[in-house]
């Protein structure tokens, strides 16, 4: 892509979606279980211990052929924290000689590549190496790759048939960005029941692509394309299954600059290869916090 500047890549503020907690995708339910002592005590002195367990819970609305697995990342032991630490995001694609998009400076500046601390065997293709802190890195020159094949999709269909759906927070505005930019339509926040389905509805649309932020918390978006057979792209991290994805561009999904980053390129790129002049910057698709 060519004529695009990218500004204010910042790879130490933190953005990730405050929907997420720590590395996790947004459907991780926290229960908390009191656990009675069985001696009597006094109830002056002493208080019940509180015994706390999480469990993750994959939520997604459609019809699985199998529960999704995840490979926890191997922790290391803690050594020389400071050195490993300056390295962590040096190297986030192979040695082989690649012509990306952007510079891959921009690439790490924007946390494409930080997935999460779990990876599914779907993903295991796009994920380049584990860091010591436990944090799997994507290739980005295979996100950068899947961008111009979603690109060049995308621009077979007209631009109103395109619908974008983000429910993530930080995936709101640049996709709405996005849809602005191409044409295509937008919805975003809660995807309502029937939007695809139901010609009864009054927000009913038949789009001929859609494409989402997350297969995860676009669960709903997903499971109506696929009962109408409209082909889905979505941008998935190291933790997603993609059993009813058709294209993935594999990304940091959760986090503001990642996602704006993304969202811009993909727009320009399939602007180009529509023969229409990419004129929008990054800033336009950064939303403020």
């Amino acid at each position: 892509m060519s004529g695009n500047e990218n500004d204010g890549l910042d790879a130490s503020e933190s953005d990730v979606d405050p929907e997420e907690t720590g590395a996790t995708d947004e459907d991780v339910d926290e229960t908390v279980t009191d656990e009675e002592q069985s001696a009597e005590v006094d109830e002056t002195t002493a208080e019940p211990d509180d015994t706390e367990e999480d469990s993750l819970e994959e939520t997604a609305s459609f019809d699985e052929p199998e529960e999704a697995t995840f490979e926890e990342a191997p922790q290391a032991p803690v050594g020389d924290a400071e050195a490993e630490e300056e390295s962590f995001d040096e190297d986030v694609m192979s040695d082989e000689e690649v012509d990306l998009l952007i510079p891959v400076e921009d690439y790490r500046g924007s946390g494409v590549h930080i997935g999460t601390q779990q990876k599914t065997a779907d993903m295991e293709r796009f994920i380049h190496r584990v860091r010591t802190d436990g944090l799997y890195v994507l290739d980005v020159s295979m996100t950068d790759s899947r961008i111009r094949t979603a690109a060049s999709f995308l621009s077979n269909y007209e631009p109103e048939q395109i619908l974008v759906a983000s429910s993530r927070q930080y995936g709101r505005f640049p996709a709405e960005k996005f849809a602005d930019a191409v044409g295509a339509r937008a919805r975003t926040g809660r995807f309502i029941p029937g939007t695809l389905t139901n010609p009864k509805y009054a927000g009913y649309i038949e789009p001929d692509v859609v494409v989402v932020t997350d297969p995860i918390g676009d669960a709903q978006a997903v499971k109506e394309a696929i009962t109408v057979g409209i082909p889905v792209i979505a941008m998935c991290d190291s933790n997603n299954t993609t059993s009813n994805v058709d294209l993935v561009i594999p990304t940091n999904n959760k986090g503001r600059k990642a996602l704006s980053v993304v969202y811009w390129l993909l727009a320009n790129e399939t602007l180009d290869r529509r023969g229409a002049d990419p004129v929008y910057s990054l800033d336009e698709f950064e939303s403020a916090i």
